[in-house]
């Protein structure tokens, strides 16, 4: 058997898609939409500025000092044996006002019996006990969103991940427990000029 021949088709012309075509404007409206998500993108949304908050001094921080404490920072102080509100006035050289929200009461209350004595200090009367509004006992999402709408606390906590999320937010100071006793970061110098 010999070889079969092909014969070309001599100047065929080549299919083409009409302009008007629908296959062709779903491809377009595909492409426009992600450009306009890379458009998105490429700005940058900066959350509005507290008035309180001027070059790097936050205005509504003054003693006496609003501190929300965190579970685990309740825990940890437990742990290396230290008084909560004295410590706190050692560190700050003024007068604390240690707050807890319902968030961090109720995760304590899921942690049982063995954080019993965190619970009993939580529940201390010099305490500021504050009201969540919001759905769910996350106590981490809690703080942040706090913080974030009012600047005039500090956060007082030992949890790496919340410390990271909390140095996001501009004029607010973290209180955590280093060598046995308790140290602040970024709480600005009230009384010395810039």
């Amino acid at each position: 058997m010999g070889k079969a021949k092909k014969t070309r088709k001599f100047a065929a012309v080549k299919r083409m898609l009409k302009p008007t075509d629908a296959r062709l404007k779903e491809v377009q409206e595909k492409e426009k939409k992600k450009d306009e998500i890379e458009k998105e993108k490429a700005v940058r949304r900066i959350p509005q500025m507290a008035s309180s908050l001027f070059l790097a001094h936050n205005e509504a921080l003054a003693p006496p000092y609003r501190v929300l404490i965190d579970t685990n920072f309740i825990n940890f102080s437990l742990q290396n044996k230290l008084e909560l509100v004295s410590g706190m006035m050692d560190c700050l050289y003024a007068k604390c006002i240690p707050c807890v929200t319902d968030c961090v009461m109720a995760e304590l209350e899921k942690l049982g019996h063995r954080y019993r004595i965190a619970l009993r200090v939580a529940r201390d009367p010099r305490f500021e006990r504050l009201p969540c509004s919001h759905p769910g006992t996350y106590a981490d999402d809690c703080l942040v969103q706090r913080v974030q709408a009012h600047r005039c606390y500090i956060v007082a906590t030992c949890d790496r991940e919340l410390r990271r999320r909390i140095r996001k937010v501009p004029g607010v100071p973290l209180m955590y427990i280093v060598r046995r006793r308790y140290a602040v970061e970024r709480l600005p110098d009230q009384g010395a000029p810039s």
